[in-house]
């Protein structure tokens, strides 16, 4: 069910110039919980008052984002008695009882003032104003960051967290045989850029927590490496390490660089220090130990091991070095992505020849498929929230990248252009 509880609202500033507030939440805001994945918020969004493209450009992006919500339901316009258009944003004028009419939950309000929006959100059900912004210098170039800034707010008021709205997805994508390269996109399918052109397969990448560096393997006709792109001077720089493979490398919250390096006959498990050297070892067992991932805190790490037998995905307590199992079914498990706060596990296992994204519960131990296909899901990556999960999938005929949530419900597609793509992993938004 969907319940309310008290909380203050955080406003939060973003990336461009914001005024001062000119209105505030309430001392004791209400904040919504979206705690049953088959609910749906109902949301409307009133047409602004204003005029301009601008004015009709942010609009447009709020609806788009929301859409992504997949707990989110837009109230079609022509559904409310009498119409959406409001004479007044805010104020006892404010005829929320056609909303209410209509079924909706939230309502959303904007008023352009010269070059300064304000949006407000409002719950519908009990009159109570939930809480709002307003955002300056709003121009075609910063339409996005003001929709993006309000809807990180609002989704945080309903489920706890917006990160989604202050993310980037970075991601191989195939530009012909042998070549691969690094891009970035907005999960809503804004802002696509590539940020490598290097000959060979550029391959699972991970954002440092700054956003200052995307590192991924490197793989040429002859040698792997190490790829580092630096966003301040958007140079890459590929390092090689002994050995013939670099395999899954992936940033810690410290900066440093866990990555799977062979240096006998099976691949282990390295640590990297800010430069990108090898300065310790992390899992080296007789077996195959490949495609690390650890939790903001730095104190656990997914791993896949082969010393089953079969590929499984295994847990390291990186604080006093203790290792067990996670997965116990299938016969292939691989490509692990711990949630940001160490509770949840998504991984691909194949049934039937074809990969589906599973979820593990490291508290309440238990294991839920979120992905049916068609085709194969693979690739899993865990968004900044611990909610939303972007993968890999060849549903539509070739690789695309889609987002689900770690309850699963339909997968919504990035558009990512022409060309497959392959293995997304979340950071911030570039400054």
């Amino acid at each position: 069910m969907i319940r309310r509880i008290a909380g203050t609202f955080l406003l939060l500033l973003l990336g461009f110039s914001l005024s001062s507030p000119v209105f505030a939440a309430e001392p004791a805001s209400n904040e919504w919980v979206v705690t049953n994945p088959q609910l749906r918020v109902r949301i409307a969004i009133a047409p602004p008052i204003g005029s301009g493209t601008v004015m009709a450009q942010v609009s447009q992006l709020l609806q788009d984002n929301l859409s992504f919500l997949p707990f989110a339901t837009m109230v079609d316009p022509r559904s409310i008695p009498g119409g959406a258009a409001q004479n007044v944003a805010s104020g006892p004028d404010l005829d929320l009882r056609r909303f209410q009419l209509a079924g909706a939950h939230m309502l959303i309000t904007s008023l352009w003032k010269g070059n300064i929006v304000e949006l407000r959100a409002f719950d519908v059900t009990t009159g109570k104003y939930v809480f709002g912004n307003s955002y300056a210098n709003v121009t075609d170039a910063t339409a996005g960051d003001a929709a993006d800034a309000f809807c990180a707010d609002f989704m945080k008021s309903l489920i706890g967290s917006g990160e989604f709205f202050r993310s980037t997805l970075a991601f191989s994508k195939s530009g012909g045989k042998n070549k691969k390269d690094i891009w970035s996109v907005r999960p809503m399918g804004r802002n696509l850029r590539r940020l490598t052109n290097m000959p060979g397969d550029a391959l699972s990448p991970s954002w440092s927590r700054d956003g200052r560096f995307v590192i991924f393997s490197h793989v040429d006709t002859r040698t792997h490496g190490l790829g580092v792109w630096d966003a301040q001077t958007g140079k890459v720089q590929r390092i090689r390490f002994p050995g013939n493979t670099v395999i899954g490398p992936c940033f810690t919250p410290e900066s440093r660089v866990v990555v799977s390096l062979s240096t006998g006959k099976n691949p282990g498990i390295f640590l990297l220090d800010h430069q990108f050297r090898r300065m310790g070892t992390v899992e080296n067992s007789a077996s195959i130990d490949v495609s690390p991932s650890v939790d903001a805190s730095g104190t656990k790490m997914v791993f896949v091991s082969s010393r089953m037998g079969n590929p499984h995905i295994f847990l390291k307590d990186l604080r006093n070095g203790s290792v067990r199992r996670i997965t116990y079914e299938g016969k292939y498990n691989t490509e692990p992505t711990i949630s940001p706060d160490g509770t949840l596990v998504a991984f691909s296992r194949m049934i039937g020849g074809k990969h589906r994204i599973f979820v593990h519960d490291l508290v309440k131990q238990t294991e839920t498929q979120i992905s049916f296909g068609p085709g194969s899901d693979e690739q899993p990556a865990f968004a900044p929230d611990n909610y939303f999960i972007a993968f890999s999938s060849s549903r539509s005929g070739q690789k695309q990248l889609y987002l689900t949530t770690r309850n699963g419900g339909d997968a919504r597609l990035v558009p990512t252009g022409n060309g497959d793509a392959y293995f997304p992993a979340w950071g911030p938004v570039p400054r």
